[in-house]
């Protein structure tokens, strides 16, 4: 299927014989108001800035250049709701004035160049018109899933500090509606920064009540705006905050520049995905998270690609062939997921009976990330769809993939297990706890070599020392993944799992100090803690370990409930916490850590639980191999 006639070592090569030739020659896709001064602007150290003294909007790339180009009839976006059983299209044209009227909406509200907007929305239309309309004005905006609770939404509009707020009344779930309205209601009343106004889309399945002078209904103020257009802004100002969890419970801000990410996202749509312009393209994930960010919205956008967004389960609304008759309905040409949907689709479906049933001949492959992909998936989606199963690894802070099979370059091999090799733009290395790089075949913490491409964050929002000290410092001269893994003799990479305290649900990342927490806050509990365990769907889930207070019982079957309830409320269904048990103590080290068992004996000092789990889990390791 490569058109390019290229090959993975020379195109790596190419990149790192002159990295800034590299990235000039791929910034020349996306369309310039004034043209880079400096490709890679490193006289800050350890701070880079790409294409310094470029000009340029990311909602112009997306939607208005192709509409000037004559692709407007062109199928911009495809709305699936399972939820609903609706579908709805929308043209690049028409996506143009969706976008361009609401951000004429936002102007009303004072919104301009420099400022931060939060969307707080379930997965429609309207949250994509939002990212795009803050995008055309210059301003950030910061997406926050709308699977979090009231106090993770709050957490993150005290951190924002937005002008505006923009949600919606509900969101759907199979058998029920959740009350966004409610959820933000609450978040506001435990906030310490109060944002300008709010916008609230009503939703036909809810229509919620809207407080004088601070809610504004959605539809009313879009329909009674001018169509804004758009504002030129430096390649390196924010075009958005994405938060992710950190390892001390407060999430982190990722910072997304402008001019690199839509550099990068068009060449990973080329040369990593093997897309084409007027191509459809469907990642089945969130726009909360990074993905929907990237290969939802700006990625497919910016290359001309048509992308789907859905609003359902990969089971269960209705069957386990949502993603295949989507594939079918729409000819989609790439597919991309979490392996937790496609473990998920194989539970309900093991013989691909229902995958059958429907025409997905368009497919040219299935691209899998988020999370660790098992050989056993990797086999069996590879097997149904007699196609190339794509294992790839990237993270919220790298904004697109670190290692992949690149299929606009050259299909490798694959070796299940293995995402493959370092994308160009990463040189990937491991490391020992020295920062010592060690032989092929040996684990240790996956590092990338700085500076960090086009497209990976530039720094933490309002936060530049924690940039440096949780990213920077562990290993001088490399940016720290956090995970674990080795590369083999023949470069293939191989990602073992966190090293830190952050558990991979389902693709989604929660740090256990949050979790902790929620437990820690109920009057029962003494000390606590939260581990990792393996599960056969979603990959890991967590469980929780409490030790109650002195004189209370746990003979009241209802305190584990109360727990499990208690994450929920704080944190969200996103957490998938359904296992809470009541212990005598913790296991603890000699020097008072928590660890989790297999430990050796536990000692019996009660001190506070462990926030330094990576070291444990390595104590643990050297533990089995004994």
């Amino acid at each position: 299927m490569n058109l390019h006639h290229m090959n993975y070592h020379d195109e790596y090569a190419r990149w790192q014989g002159d990295p800034e030739a590299f990235w000039r020659t791929a910034a020349a896709a996306v369309d310039w108001h004034h043209r880079p001064q400096v490709i890679c602007d490193q006289t800050r150290p350890p701070f880079v800035r790409w294409f310094a003294g470029g000009t340029l909007n990311a909602c112009y790339n997306a939607v208005d250049r192709h509409v000037e180009t004559g692709h407007g009839d062109q199928t911009a976006l495809i709305h699936v709701s399972a939820m609903t059983r609706a579908e709805r299209q929308f043209s690049y044209l028409e996506l143009q004035h969706e976008v361009a009227q609401l951000a004429g909406a936002l102007q009303k509200f004072g919104v301009q160049q420099g400022d931060l907007v939060v969307i707080y929305m379930p997965m429609i239309p309207e949250a994509v018109f939002a990212m795009l309309a803050c995008a055309r004005l210059g301003a950030m905006h910061s997406v926050v899933f709308g699977g979090f609770a009231a106090p993770e939404l709050a957490a993150r509009i005290d951190d924002a500090k937005p002008v505006l707020v923009l949600s919606a009344s509900c969101g759907l779930e199979p058998g029920r509606v959740i009350d966004y309205k409610a959820l933000l209601d609450r978040a506001l009343t435990l906030t310490r920064h109060t944002p300008r106004a709010t916008l609230i889309l009503q939703r036909p399945q809810l229509d919620v009540p809207l407080q004088a002078g601070r809610d504004h209904d959605w539809q009313q103020v879009v329909a009674a705006a001018k169509p804004a257009d758009c504002v030129p802004i430096e390649a390196t100002a924010p075009l958005y905050v994405l938060y992710t969890s950190g390892t001390t419970g407060k999430p982190k801000g990722i910072v997304r520049d402008t001019g690199g990410y839509l550099v990068a996202l068009d060449w990973s749509m080329q040369y990593v995905y093997d897309a084409r312009p007027g191509e459809v393209f469907f990642a089945a994930s969130d726009i909360g998270w990074v993905v929907g960010h990237s290969y939802i919205v700006y990625g497919p956008l910016v290359h001309r690609c048509t992308t789907v967004m859905y609003e359902g389960k990969p089971v269960g609304t209705p069957d386990a062939a949502a993603y295949w008759r989507i594939v079918a309905n729409h000819k989609v040409r790439t597919l991309f997921t979490a392996p937790t949907a496609i473990r998920a689709i194989r539970r309900e479906d093991p013989h691909g009976t229902q995958l059958r049933q429907h025409d997905v001949s368009s497919l040219r492959a299935l691209f899998l990330a988020g999370e660790r992909a098992d050989p056993d998936t990797v086999s069996w989606a590879g097997q149904q769809l007699q196609l190339p199963v794509i294992d790839h690894w990237w993270q919220t802070e790298t904004g697109w993939p670190m290692v992949a099979n690149c299929l606009g370059i050259e299909q490798l091999p694959i070796k299940p297990g293995s995402p493959a090799k370092a994308v160009p733009g990463f040189a990937i290395h491991v490391v020992d706890e020295s920062g010592k790089q060690v032989g092929p075949g040996e684990q240790g913490a996956l590092v990338a070599k700085l500076p960090l491409p086009p497209g990976s964050l530039p720094t933490l929002w309002n936060n530049d020392e924690q940039f440096v000290a949780s990213y920077l410092t562990a290993y001088p001269g490399y940016y720290h993944t956090g995970d674990g893994g080795y590369i083999d003799a023949d470069g293939y990479v191989y990602v073992m799992g966190r090293t830190d305290d952050v558990i991979n649900i389902a693709g989604h990342r929660l740090s256990t100090g949050e979790l902790e927490q929620a437990l820690a806050g109920h009057a029962a509990v003494a000390e606590c803690a939260v581990i990792g365990v393996a599960d056969e769907l979603k990959g890991t889930v967590p469980v929780g370990l409490v030790v109650l207070k002195a004189g209370v019982s746990d003979t009241h079957a209802s305190l584990t409930a109360q727990l499990i309830d208690r994450v929920r409320d704080e944190v969200g269904a996103v957490a998938s916490f359904k296992r809470c048990l009541v212990v005598a103590r913790l296991p603890k080290t000699r020097s008072g850590k928590f660890c989790a068992p297999p430990c050796g004996p536990l000692p019996t000092a009660a001190t506070t639980p462990c926030q330094q789990r990576s070291r444990i889990r390595q104590y643990w390791q050297k533990s089995r191999r004994r």
